[in-house]
């Protein structure tokens, strides 16, 4: 089989550095360029250091990009919506990794982002990045716009529950806690060490962009509501979600038990994790560290109708590029695990 060719715009953070190392090694690709405007002509392994004799590709600049069968987009929010067209002329098949084009709505996208989207139309082009809900979308898309790491992990808790109309839509609680590298490779008076050395910060308590994808997303015969907070904490990768469900009927840990195996038993990315004993009982970020996986996990209230749900994920890899080449492998009609099989560190 010929190789896909594909290409990255702006490729020199945490989220590009783990995308060009798993296109590297992907046997379905030929890694051709990727730009960082400020790193024009240096080795990538100056931005990813971990990639040394992985590759001697150097940056390149945004206006020296060819033509090539897949463009990954990984620039800042706002960014891809202004040059889309140009990209559109650039490859036949676009995944981009930012918000540009997750909301379908122009006035909830409007309303989160404090500003109207350049190019609205797109907002219907782009298939919603979460392949275990959009994946036969994405088998007849060239465009996929990437999910947000936060909403990833609460939306695959969350879906079955939504999805069946079990939930009160009223009441759902949703805490996430994040590590460093969601904030990305950008210097700040957060991320300098004395400040943020052993913090346990509350950074979004109320309006996180991310509920907006959630209640799209887990919208079916009415608009929901969510109550999400975010809590940034002394960890550099991964996302943990503790949700508080509320739900119209009693139900027990078989039926959970069997309602997510209901819709996720054939999912190779997503893993039930509730064990009676030892510590890894529920999902733990720690263990997906450079995987793909997404594990749920849940605790049933016997005093009421409230479940605890727990999700994890590492925020770079299934939150971010792990996702992003799913979609890859989707809409390029490969097996949908190929170069993601990696199953995460331990001890670390």
């Amino acid at each position: 089989m010929e190789k896909i060719r594909a290409s990255i715009i702006g490729g020199s953070g945490y989220t590009g550095g783990e995308l060009i190392r798993l296109l590297l090694f992907h046997p379905n690709v030929e890694l051709c360029e990727i730009t960082s405007e400020s790193l024009v002509g240096k080795y990538i392994y100056k931005a990813h250091p971990n990639l040394r004799k992985s590759t001697n590709l150097k940056f390149s600049s945004l206006s020296e990009i060819e033509n090539c069968d897949v463009l990954f987009l990984c620039m800042p929010h706002g960014q891809s919506q202004k040059s889309i067209e140009t990209y559109k002329q650039k490859a036949g098949k676009i995944i981009d990794l930012a918000a540009d084009f997750r909301l379908k709505d122009l006035a909830e996208y409007e309303k989160w982002y404090g500003h109207s989207n350049s190019n609205p139309t797109a907002l219907s082009e782009f298939v919603y990045g979460i392949p275990e809900l959009h994946r036969d979308e994405m088998k007849s898309s060239d465009f996929v716009s990437s999910a947000g790491c936060n909403a990833t992990v609460s939306i695959l808790s969350m879906y079955p529950f939504y999805k069946e109309g079990l939930v009160d839509t009223e009441r759902t609680v949703i805490e996430v806690k994040v590590g460093t590298s969601e904030g990305g490779n950008k210097y700040s008076a957060s991320s300098h060490h004395p400040e943020r050395s052993g913090s346990l910060r509350s950074y979004m308590p109320l309006q996180h962009r991310h509920s907006a994808e959630i209640v799209q997303e887990l919208s079916f015969d009415e608009k929901i509501s969510v109550n999400f907070s975010a809590t940034s904490v002394d960890m550099v990768r991964g996302v943990l979600a503790t949700i508080h469900l509320f739900t119209n009927e009693k139900l027990n840990d078989k039926d959970v038990w069997k309602l997510y195996r209901k819709y996720y038993y054939d999912e190779p990315f997503i893993r039930i994790v509730k064990e009676r004993e030892g510590i890894y009982r529920y999902p733990e970020p720690k263990l997906l560290i450079g995987s793909n996986y997404c594990d749920v996990g849940f605790a049933v209230d016997d005093t009421s109708n409230r479940i605890v749900l727990i999700g994890a994920i590492d925020n770079l890899m299934k939150g971010a590029a792990g996702q992003a080449v799913q979609a890859f492998n989707i809409i390029n009609g490969l097996e949908e695990t190929t170069g993601l099989t990696f199953p995460g560190f331990h001890p670390i």
